[in-house]
This record gives C-alpha cells, structure tokens and sequence, in this order.
C-alpha cells in the first residue's frame, strides 16, 4: 500500500535505484543526500566553480562548453526535443543551453542532454536534471534535487531535496520542499507542498489501518503518477496522493493516503 511501486512506473527512470531499499515510498528522500553525494556528476561552466553569474550563453554538448556566439539556437520547447542549436549547418545534437543570466553555485551539477536553464534560474549542488528538461526564468533550485527527463521546474518555482520522475511539470509559482512528484505530474499555478509541521515530532503518516511513523521531521507530499493539482492548492506535510488524483483549486489536502482517483475538494 505504501512502496513505491504503488505509486510510481519506475521501469523507465534511469534513478529507480534510489527506490530499490525503500521499505516505503518516502523512504527515496531519505537516501536522497547519499546517492546524490555519490553520483559521476559532469564536468561544470568556471562560473559554478566560482559560484558566479553567467555572463554569456553557454552551450554543452559532447562533455565540452561552447560559445554560444559561435552557434545558432532555437529557444523551441526542450520537453518536446524543439530546443536546437547548430554549428553552421551541423545539428549539435543533444546538445543543452545555459542563458546568460544564470547562476549555478558548485561542482555537483549535472546537464542530460537537450537541457534548457533560463536566465535568473539558481541552481545549487548537488542537482541532477535530466534530458529535454526545462528549468525556467526565475527557479530556485536550493541543493539535492533529482530531476528526471522532460520535465519543468518553472518560473519562479522552489525546489529543495525533492525527486521528479520523468514528465513531472511544477511550471508557476510552486514550492517543493522534501516531496516526489511521480509520472506525468502537473502542477497548477501557485500549489505548494508544505513540509514542516507546526508541532515537534516525525511527520506521521494516516493510513485507514493507523497511522506511519515516517522517520522525518521534514515530508512534504508524494504525488503518484498522473496527479494533477490546482491553481493555489496546498498539501499539508505527509500527503500521500494515489495515482491519477486531483487536487482542485484553492483547496487544502489533508495529510495522509488518498487512494488513486481521489479528488480532493
């Protein structure tokens, strides 16, 4: 009722390994920090080493960084493979762009291929993100967050020790803190994964047969594959949604299990 297979197709992730102990599905964050710590991260820009804004576009492509100005790129969506970038007539392919604008802050950052950073985006170490995703204008990507391939972390979005699986969207205004969007997440304007309980004590999880001690003091929400929430829409910290759930919005989401096709309102 509570591993991870139940809430997540982990077959196609290319980190499932994070999930292969897991007695629960949360059980992933805790070992988030030491797969992270001990990931082959990718060779980095100077401007991460000395924790200094980009000044000027930057392209990776083949484990090597490129001069943008010496490139023509198309700024097409990267989710849908539409980000391009040629050398003369050459297709680089796989090749990610960093904006001008950006900061990245550390060694332990890793680009798949087909990866877009939008200006005023701040990535802190350690982070993973995977192929043709997005990390747009104004993100805040604040240490040990895994992101999967083709998704979003959006404008003006705050991720901190999170995991997206592939497809996983948080495009506007979100918050992310201690929380796994699964599959084909997506999350509405303004939704926020709240992870801190206002009392002391482990966040506990309420399951119909009682409730799950969860080991964390900090345990935002996990959301199974193809969750939706709403615009403006909080989750309190241990929320648990089943696959295919809805969240409407400016609702509040009950801590706890929600079996598959909830919807919350």
């Amino acid at each position: 009722m509570l591993k991870a297979d139940t809430f997540f197709d982990l077959s196609p992730f290319s980190h499932r390994e994070i999930f292969s102990a897991a007695e629960y599905v949360w059980d992933g964050l805790k070992m988030l920090k030491s797969y992270m710590a001990q990931y082959r991260y990718h060779a980095v820009p100077d401007c991460a080493k000395k924790s200094e804004l980009l000044h000027a576009t930057l392209v990776f492509h083949d484990n090597v960084f490129l001069d943008a100005r010496e490139l023509t790129i198309e700024y097409g969506d990267a989710t849908k493979g539409r980000l391009l970038v040629y050398r003369k007539n050459e297709l680089l392919a796989g090749a990610s762009v960093i904006m001008a604008g950006a900061v990245l802050v550390g060694e332990k950052i890793s680009l798949g291929k087909g990866v877009k950073i939008e200006p005023g985006a701040f990535i802190a170490s350690p982070a993973i993100i995977g192929d043709m995703t997005e990390i747009r204008q104004g993100a805040y990507l604040r240490g040990d967050c895994l992101i999967g391939s083709r998704c979003v972390v959006g404008h003006v979005t705050e991720v901190k020790h999170s995991i997206f699986l592939d497809d996983a969207k948080a495009g506007h205004f979100a918050y992310l803190g201690d929380s796994i969007l699964g599959n084909e997440v997506n999350l509405g304007a303004g939704t926020k994964l709240a992870n801190l309980r206002f009392t002391p004590g482990n966040v506990k999880i309420r399951t119909p047969t009682g409730p799950v001690d969860s080991g964390l003091r900090k345990l935002g929400a996990i959301l199974a594959d193809a969750v939706q929430t709403g615009c403006n829409s909080v989750t309190n910290p241990g929320t648990l949604l089943g696959k295919k759930s809805l969240l409407l919005p400016n609702t509040t989401a009950p801590s706890g299990l929600h079996e598959k096709n909830s919807i919350i309102k």
